[in-house]
């Protein structure tokens, strides 16, 4: 089959590998139909190069069964999946305890095995979710993204009337504003620097938008009150890990989404906040929480695939798996006028 393997930083090849083969009795093997472009896909492409040169790349995925081993009974081919990404033991204290996300040996396809950018892909069967009637597979792709979002606010205690600010709106903080509103938000900050992730933040149910670009977004925010319930970072980026810190009120929460891929500098004002407002600090991690893979996958389903959530929105780019490498390097290149890009390993231009 064809896929992207990915050997070095910004080296990614379009080449053939072999097929996945049913191995255990759990396994199943699924066709796909759409991929997508994570951030911290870019950011490896970029940065940090692969896990395992050679290995197929790619965690985002929807796709149909084709095939499943003895132990399966819950699937069978021709059903629609969308895929959990995050492997876990299922057998260590954090996944018995419910807490699979904090597993001792949680791995990601893409990383170690073999991931999604591919014809084919093998996954447990235990990590693949049925997709609701007449869901699309490009929705079905965004379910991940979405989950992460999810997840994030299942942490923290938001509650109808919440006032939330998302610092960072790429696709992430754009699904969390979506998130943000179904779980009941009553005002939403927007602060991005630039103003079409901040247009598209608007659209997808922000109320009030920020370009921080040349303005301090603490200052800002104070003009609307003394702070926000919630303030989720999203943007994964050192400056503003550090300066989120400063938008809650007192008694609030800071949920870090988003992952820098650098050292966090933290001046002495925006730590103090933590301190003084006695702020709640919260890390999220990956997408899954019990009964695996967890509620969040079950209500990304559900809400994408009747439309009450929209993901089709971010959607600015769709090409053959083939053009993979190709939109890497134009990405990195210049990321304005990219949201979410999906790949497709059938031909569809």
């Amino acid at each position: 089959m064809k896929a992207l393997t990915f050997y070095d930083v910004q080296d990614l090849r379009y080449e053939e590998v072999p097929d996945p083969k049913i191995e255990k009795d759990d396994d199943v093997i699924v066709k796909v139909k759409v991929g997508g472009i994570c951030g911290s896909d870019i950011a490896r492409y970029r940065n940090l190069g692969p896990y395992v040169k050679g290995n197929v790349w790619g965690h985002e995925f929807s796709g149909e069964v084709v095939e499943a081993g003895p132990a399966v009974t819950e699937l069978k081919a021709g059903d629609r999946v969308v895929g959990c990404p995050n492997l876990v033991c299922h057998e260590c204290e954090y996944c018995k305890s419910g807490y699979p996300s904090r597993c001792e040996s949680l791995n990601t396809i893409g990383a170690y095995v073999p991931g999604a950018f591919a014809e084919y892909i093998k996954m447990p069967a235990v990590n693949l979710v049925k997709m609701v009637e007449g869901m699309t597979f490009e929705q079905g792709a965004l379910v991940e993204p979405a989950t992460v979002a999810i997840h994030g606010l299942y942490q923290t205690n938001i509650k109808m009337g919440y006032e939330v600010a998302v610092v960072g709106c790429g696709n992430i903080g754009l699904m969390a504003i979506q998130w943000a509103k179904a779980f009941g938000a009553k005002k939403e900050f927007a602060i991005d620097i630039d103003d079409a992730q901040l247009q598209a933040a608007e659209d997808f149910g922000a109320d009030v938008l920020i370009n921080s670009a040349d303005i301090d977004f603490h200052d800002e925010i104070r003009k609307y009150g003394n702070g926000v319930d919630l303030a989720i970072e999203s943007a994964g980026n050192p400056f503003t890990a550090a300066r989120v810190l400063g938008l809650p009120k007192k008694g609030g929460e800071v949920v870090y989404m988003g992952i820098p891929y650098a050292d966090v500098p933290v001046p002495r004002f925006y730590f103090e906040r933590i301190m003084r407002n006695e702020l709640n600090i919260i890390g999220s991690w990956c997408t899954i929480s019990a009964p695996y893979p967890g509620e969040e996958w079950n209500n990304a389903v559900e809400y994408i695939g009747n439309k009450k959530v929209d993901v089709l929105g971010m959607v600015t780019h769709k090409v053959n798996l083939s053009k993979g490498p190709e939109m890497f390097e134009k990405i990195i290149a210049d990321p304005k006028g990219f949201g979410k890009v999906l790949l497709y390993p059938e031909e569809i231009m």
